[in-house]
């Protein structure tokens, strides 16, 4: 496991230096413009070393006999996402186009998943049904391709500043991976491979970034992390709400962003740079922004997943609880208002 860790980090640090050469040789730049969290012009494509990195430990798990064919196939259609993504990042592919895919991916992912685990209903929800779990059947097919389209998207829109993209995945799959240590082997392999990819590549992106991730590794992490959260709650059920709690900072922000952009009538669908962490980015800095979402992540989100762990039954208490702070600083930050500052 060790072995596999760190031979899976050292091919994600060579490779992401290779993509940065390649990426200032050829002039693939992220060029700054007032949409923009960066002022220079930066190299982008940085996932795909990412995305080979863990494609290829998969390969190594798979060659081993360590892997499980189903959960494969459905870790395979992230590399769709990938693909339509490193399209956009070198000539714009029509969004009609990358929502398909995401649609056909997440569609494919959540088939081999065999569907949507089984539903956790806590407290008071199971008092009032008289039922402590739900099979959500075909609806839940429905309700997993949605999940995971929103979770490839959400991510999209957070990798904004320096860091900050990587950091989540490192944190979400690191925290997942110490649940599932204990539940699943190939579960927790697959996770701790996703942190030793991404770790690999935020050396790189740490601010001040020297190449960026693109739609080619943010798409790729965004569906990556919906199905190892399916995946964790088909060996627990309470593994849903925690993965909800996990990946809070970039849910509560991309949500609330998103909401109000809608609401107040603004062209939701446009590229913007109104999320809480780009206004606070613009007042702190890109280090201190990162710096507060991995204490938010370590001091408060980790805390409230592993209480819920140990004790399922108050999993929507724990869910509420650890929004509402997020909904605050998404408010107190003004996400969604255009190019204004708190």
């Amino acid at each position: 496991m060790l072995l596999l860790f760190i031979g899976v980090l050292l091919v994600a640090v060579v490779l992401t230096g290779l993509i940065r050469f390649y990426a200032l040789s050829n002039q693939v730049l992220d060029i700054p413009n007032q949409r923009s969290s960066h002022t220079v012009p930066t190299p982008r494509g940085g996932g795909l070393a990412v995305v080979l990195a863990f494609t290829f430990a998969m390969l190594i798990l798979f060659l081993k006999g360590l892997a499980d064919d189903d959960v494969l196939s459905a870790l395979s259609g992230a590399l769709l996402v990938a693909g339509i993504g490193f399209m956009d990042d070198h000539g714009h592919v029509p969004a009609r186009w990358r929502f398909l895919i995401h649609l056909l991916a997440s569609g494919l992912a959540v088939g081999f998943l065999h569907g949507f685990p089984l539903l956790l209903l806590p407290a008071p929800v199971d008092v009032l049904m008289q039922r402590g779990m739900i099979d959500l059947g075909w609806f839940g097919y429905t309700l997993g391709v949605l999940l995971l389209v929103w979770f490839l998207n959400l991510f999209n829109f957070m990798d904004g500043i320096d860091g900050i993209a990587a950091s989540e995945s490192v944190f979400v799959s690191g925290a997942l991976a110490g649940y599932l240590y204990y539940l699943d082997r190939f579960s927790f392999l697959v996770a701790i491979c996703l942190v030793a990819a991404s770790l690999g590549f935020l050396l790189w992106n740490w601010p001040k970034a020297k190449i960026f991730m693109g739609d080619v590794g943010s798409g790729f992490l965004g569906l990556m992390l919906g199905i190892l959260i399916l995946m964790a709650a088909k060996q627990a059920a309470v593994l849903l709400y925690c993965g909800l709690i996990l990946f809070g900072i970039f849910i509560v922000d991309a949500s609330y962003t998103l909401g109000f952009r809608f609401f107040s009538g603004q062209k939701w669908y446009d590229a913007h740079c109104s999320h809480a962490y780009q206004h606070a980015a613009k007042r702190y800095g890109h280090l201190r922004v990162l710096q507060a979402s991995w204490a938010l992540n370590l001091l408060w989100l980790l805390p409230i997943s592993w209480l819920i762990f140990i004790q399922p039954r108050f999993a929507l208490l724990g869910l509420i609880v650890a929004y509402l702070p997020l909904l605050y600083l998404a408010y107190r930050f003004e996400a969604g208002r255009q190019d204004r500052v708190a």
